[in-house]
């Protein structure tokens, strides 16, 4: 029994098959290139036309930390996904609603149960949202994130809606890097 070559044809569509299959296995584990919509991590990301780069080996919140971007289904619409930052760990204790406006009528302090509301976060979660707090729902109206529900980091981003080279060596496209904005205002004083 002799084994005869494969046609062409049959060779190119077994190539195809596994650069497509590489090309899955890349973008569920490794990397995604993915775009956003909405208002609620401006000024961090465009409203529209910003592609932000994942890095997928953040899954399930492996290494993150407080004042990262993340991608994460959304916990009420799994079909969804949320670009939001990280602003509370397992086990913090956060404000609920700090973009709750105190106001005074009179000697009388209005919606001040909301503004004193705090809630640790249970582990294996996350307290997460928008940097347009004004325009964001996150854990203020889901609560805490199950870091089961994180796909990965967001580490740079582009916007299309800049020209492709304005000159600088490192605006290509709009690229820019997407920086961990957290303080911590404790190691500061020490």
């Amino acid at each position: 029994m002799t084994v005869g070559t494969l046609p062409v044809w049959s060779r190119t569509f077994s190539y195809a098959i596994r650069s497509l299959c590489l090309l899955h296995i890349i973008h569920m584990y490794v990397y995604e290139f993915t775009e956003t919509r909405g208002e609620s991590m401006l000024p961090t990301l465009s409203a529209t036309n910003d592609y932000v780069h994942v890095l997928k080996n953040y899954q399930n919140g492996k290494g993150i930390k407080m004042g990262d971007c993340i991608v994460a289904l959304k916990p009420t619409d799994p079909n969804h996904r949320i670009c939001k930052r990280i602003t509370g760990m397992p086990g913090d204790l956060v404000l609920v609603d700090p973009s709750t406006v105190v106001s005074h009528v009179g000697d009388v302090l209005l919606d001040e149960e909301r503004f004193s509301t705090y809630i640790k976060v249970p582990e294996g979660h996350v307290w997460v949202t928008g940097d347009n707090l004004s325009h964001s729902l996150d854990s203020r109206t889901y609560n805490a994130l199950p870091m089961g529900l994180i796909m990965g980091k967001i580490v740079a981003a582009n916007n299309f809606d800049k020209p492709f080279w304005d000159g600088s060596r490192h605006s290509i496209w709009g690229f820019k890097w997407i920086k961990n904005t957290f303080v911590d205002a404790s190691a500061e004083n020490n």
